[in-house]
């Protein structure tokens, strides 16, 4: 090997060992910002999880609002322990739903909207307009602006 050739390889080796450090940089912030995606992407599905697991837990807990409110239907006028303990823990479940920003819609005297209803029945109504909610057979709620149980409606027709 002459001095020339020896001199071209150096001179590669010299500009190879130049342009490692922007190389290794270059990688370094692709690292970076694949890692930084990645734990973007790990705390929504995290924020997503908890929220789906709260839905299903606000959705049983309306399950029991229901239970409450035909119980008190049910119960006497009276006042009496039971009667007043049973709208005591209506009460303070109702209190937890609204702490977490539950709360129901009105649909009777609404135009039917497949968005936040569902028809289970129809009537013939002198009342109502063909396409109006003349009975509420299950409320529906709301969290926020998100529905959280569509209402179970009775829809009038003509």
């Amino acid at each position: 090997m002459d001095y020339k050739d020896s001199s071209n390889v150096a001179q590669t080796e010299i500009d190879v060992l130049r342009n490692e450090p922007r190389l290794e940089d270059g990688r370094y912030l692709r690292l970076l910002a694949d890692f930084d995606n990645y734990r973007r992407r790990v705390e929504r599905e995290r924020a997503s999880a908890a929220q789906s697991g709260k839905r299903d837990l606000l959705l049983a807990l309306l399950d029991l609002v229901d239970d409450f409110e035909r119980a008190i239907q049910c119960i006497n006028d009276e006042p009496s322990p039971i009667v007043e303990g049973v709208n005591s823990i209506y009460r303070k479940l109702r209190a937890v739903l609204d702490a977490e920003g539950v709360a129901p819609f009105n649909s009777v005297g609404e135009m039917f909207n497949p968005d936040i209803h569902e028809a289970v029945g129809s009537v013939s109504s002198a009342e109502y307009p063909p396409g109006v909610v003349p009975e509420e057979v299950r409320r529906g709620y709301r969290q926020g602006d998100n529905l959280l149980r569509p209402a179970r409606v009775v829809v009038s027709r003509s």
